[in-house]
């Protein structure tokens, strides 16, 4: 079940007001460097948006992603869920202190252990659980049975409200409470109370088995609304005049819960707290500037934006009063933004080789990913590429001379951290590198992902060799290779 709210189709409006960054107190060359020092260490955005004082005042997307796209948000989620978690408490749902195995009698595998029968929403939200597994999200994704009975299989070897280990886990529970208590899924229930009333619409969040929320991540939205999310803590809760999340609710998500690492489902840093999801998902909140930074982004472990870049350049721009106009330097930042794209390999036509591959089929030997058969199809400007395996026949145009857009149902979970939608948003550019070798470049721009085909063509036979940019696991998938067996007429 995909839970959503349609937008207007023909056009996206997100509400904001924009200004110039100098009338709010920041730099618009201070902003130009920051991303000139990105670019240089070659991480990969796909947008970002800066408010300050009310006011977005910079902002880039790096096409193909564009103002209106949905992205996967991965574990910045997490700070979604806690906004539900401080209405539910406002609502007197529950108490911050209330058991956790006191909400699944029905779900206990037996008696629990007096480590798990003391674990609390408290312990929850501060991932204080007693645990010393960390659960990632693509570890239940394939699970198609009760991810709660999952939950209650971890061992508790330590003092609920001790140690600090970051797992999914345990945001999973906080919506699986919030469901129990309140009849809904978690994006049903913030749909009135949240995304309603900030104008977030059109966000997709699927649900796990028995209709719950995946609370640690699932949710695919649009920049601007990550924008609003940091906006409305940055201004303590309170949205055109109206109080969305209690003040008090705020202040407790960026308390020091885990001193110097963590609030309820938010990361403390240097003067800001923050929303973080996998490959570089980011909400900064800078409560004392009235200022927030919304980023998505396709980053590997180890990349430290915040660190380098973040941190480096926010708040030191922001400025207690305006700054003169600069036009010149103003000129340029537009100019930076909206040149901003992503560099695509390209190739030739090879027209000689195309045609002698077109409409063949290419039965594939035994391989891990379950592929039996492949097909490319060329005309004119571009490749119709065509897989078989179990799920299915599944589809995406390449175009040859310029990206093509569509949809496809391409398997791909085990190099998008076993993320296996029904459909997936694709554009797709190719060209051959040689008269042998054919190589695609998929960008999956509804997430992070970007993967790279290589075809190689040697008589009747082909090897494919599929890799991806970023992954929770492996980057690349054991070549499959294939064999000519029969020739559409």
């Amino acid at each position: 079940m995909n839970s959503s709210h349609a937008a207007p189709s023909h056009r996206f409006f997100d509400g904001l007001v924009r200004g110039r960054p100098e009338a709010h107190g920041v730099s618009s060359r201070g902003i130009v460097a920051f991303l000139d020092e990105v670019a240089a260490a070659n991480l990969e955005l796909h947008s970002f948006m800066l408010y300050r004082s009310g006011a977005v005042i910079a902002e880039g997307w790096w096409s193909p992603y564009h103002t209106g796209r949905l992205h996967m948000m991965h574990s910045l989620t997490k700070s979604v869920t806690a906004c539900g978690v401080g209405l539910a408490l406002a609502e007197g749902r529950f108490g911050l202190h209330d058991k956790v195995a006191s909400f699944f009698d029905d779900l206990l595998p037996g008696v629990p252990d007096a480590n798990l029968a003391a674990m609390t929403i408290e312990d929850l939200l501060t991932m204080r659980t007693g645990h010393r597994i960390n659960v990632s999200g693509s570890a239940w994704r394939p699970i198609r049975t009760s991810w709660i009975a999952e939950f209650f299989k971890i061992p508790v070897p330590d003092v609920p409200g001790t140690a600090h280990l970051y797992t999914s886990a345990a945001s999973y529970m906080l919506s699986a409470i919030i469901t129990r208590t309140t009849g809904e899924p978690l994006s049903e229930y913030l749909w009135p109370r949240l995304f309603e009333p900030l104008g977030i619409t059109g966000y997709e969040w699927p649900t796990g088995p028995h209709g719950i929320s995946p609370g640690a991540n699932g949710l695919s939205c649009r920049t601007a609304d990550a924008l609003k999310l940091g906006v409305l803590h940055a201004r303590n809760g309170l949205w055109n005049g109206r109080q969305i999340l209690p003040a008090d609710w705020v202040a407790a998500v960026q308390a020091a819960h885990v001193p110097g690492k963590y609030g309820y489902q938010w990361w403390l840093g240097p003067d800001n707290y923050s929303a973080r999801g996998l490959f570089g998902q980011f909400v900064f909140v800078f409560p004392n500037h009235d200022a927030a930074l919304a980023v998505t982004a396709a980053m590997p472990a180890g990349s430290n934006f915040t660190g380098r870049f973040a941190f480096r350049y926010f708040p030191a721009l922001f400025e207690t009063q305006p700054l003169p106009d600069d036009d010149d330097a103003f000129a340029a930042l537009q100019a930076r933004t909206n040149a901003l794209c992503l560099t695509l390999p390209t190739g030739a036509a090879w027209a000689e080789r195309a045609v002698r591959v077109s409409g063949k089929t290419y039965v594939a030997d035994d391989n891990e990913d379950g592929v039996r058969a492949l097909r490319f199809a060329f005309r004119d400007d571009q490749c119709r590429f065509i897989v078989e395996d179990a799920r299915g026949t599944h589809e995406i145009d390449v175009g040859l001379a310029e990206p093509v857009e569509g949809n496809t149902s391409m398997t791909g979970h085990k190099l998008h951290h076993e993320y296996q939608p029904d459909m997936m948003r694709v554009v797709a550019s190719g060209g051959w590198h040689d008269d042998r070798t054919f190589v695609m470049t998929w960008i999956f721009v509804e997430s992070a992902f970007r993967d790279t085909v290589v075809c190689r063509f040697d008589g009747d036979n082909l090897t494919l060799e599929r890799s991806v940019n970023v992954n929770s696991g492996a980057l690349e998938r054991p070549p499959i290779r294939g064999r000519v067996v029969t020739s559409d007429t």
